[in-house]
């Protein structure tokens, strides 16, 4: 694609669009993309066409791509694994096994190491999102033009829309950040009871041994604590799709330069097999912070003794 007749911007514009597929109403005017137009008889539930069908289509639509590259992604790692698991013996491990083993017992000692509690979910939880981010991630290092060209081939589709990592995509790491977030209202209710997740955001950080001084305070409380506590999956949810989000934009800007001419295109395959090698750092680090505050946000919401 980087070759043909699109314009660096149009280029760029496609690769980071997703298939979307959403609700258009009846009577909505929709334009091919050989320039005819047609209108709707009755509301339908289909592919957006463009950015604009996208829009339109509101809230409830479904990025078709960021779906199942998450989902396909996360069966391939539960495949794995519960392969190598049914397969685990006693004797020294090779191969696979031995390469899971010690990512196992990395995430079980970062997990002792930060969260100094007791509960089942929190290991194992910890152990999914960091390969499973992981391995989202990983699509970024497959060239940006492989799988979309290939879709529109077999499609027949000049313009089909087709991205192929889900962490730059908002809606992906929000909805972990936001999973992640409810996990830690529960154990935090769980462990300090309802009354004590309210003075959390009442009583600090301003507490005074006056109780109607705390009256005048809590409102300043409130606003402070809520701004903290709502940071929290915003923040992990845009680090991750703010990191991987670049790390794909780079790839495609350098993907525009192999139909520049004969020097560029040299160029862009030196600066695309040096990004990639730099990016594989990036693509473990942002899967590794992200376990990390999980496990952290985890630990504050069992510490009944937390001070403020």
């Amino acid at each position: 694609m980087a070759g043909d007749t699109l314009t660096t911007e149009s280029y760029i514009k496609h690769h980071l669009t997703n298939m979307t597929y959403g609700k258009l109403p009846a009577g909505y005017v929709r334009t091919t993309a050989d320039g005819e137009q047609h209108t709707l008889a009755q509301d339908s539930w289909t592919l957006a066409h463009n950015s604009e069908e996208m829009a339109d289509m509101g809230f409830m639509a479904v990025h078709v791509d960021s779906m199942f590259w998450s989902i396909t992604l996360g069966l391939i790692f539960s495949f794995i694994f519960a392969k190598v698991a049914r397969g685990m013996h006693s004797g020294v491990p090779k191969g696979l096994q031995n390469f899971i083993e010690m990512i196992i017992d990395f995430i079980d000692s970062t997990v002792k190491d930060t969260f100094h509690y007791k509960n089942a979910l929190v290991a194992p939880m910890a152990l999914t999102i960091f390969i499973w981010i992981f391995f989202m991630n990983l699509m970024d290092l497959i060239p940006v033009d492989w799988i979309p060209s290939l879709m529109m081939w077999a499609t027949g589709d000049p313009h089909f829309y087709f991205k192929v990592v889900p962490t730059t995509d908002p809606n992906i790491t929000l909805g972990m950040a936001i999973t992640v977030f409810g996990l830690m209202i529960f154990f935090t209710i769980q462990n300090k009871g309802f009354m004590g997740f309210v003075k959390e955001l009442t009583l600090h950080p301003f507490c005074t041994p006056k109780w109607y001084v705390n009256i005048f305070l809590i409102p300043v409380n409130l606003i402070l604590e809520s701004v903290a506590l709502i940071a929290k999956p915003v923040s992990l949810g845009l680090r991750l799709f703010g990191n991987l989000y670049a790390g794909e934009m780079i790839f495609i800007l350098i993907a525009a330069m192999f139909g520049a001419g004969l020097f560029l295109g040299a160029l862009a395959g030196v600066l695309q097999m040096g990004w990639a090698i730099f990016h594989i750092l990036i693509i473990a680090l942002q899967a590794f912070v992200f376990m990390v505050l999980t496990i952290v946000y985890m630990a504050m919401a069992h510490d009944v003794d937390e001070e403020h």
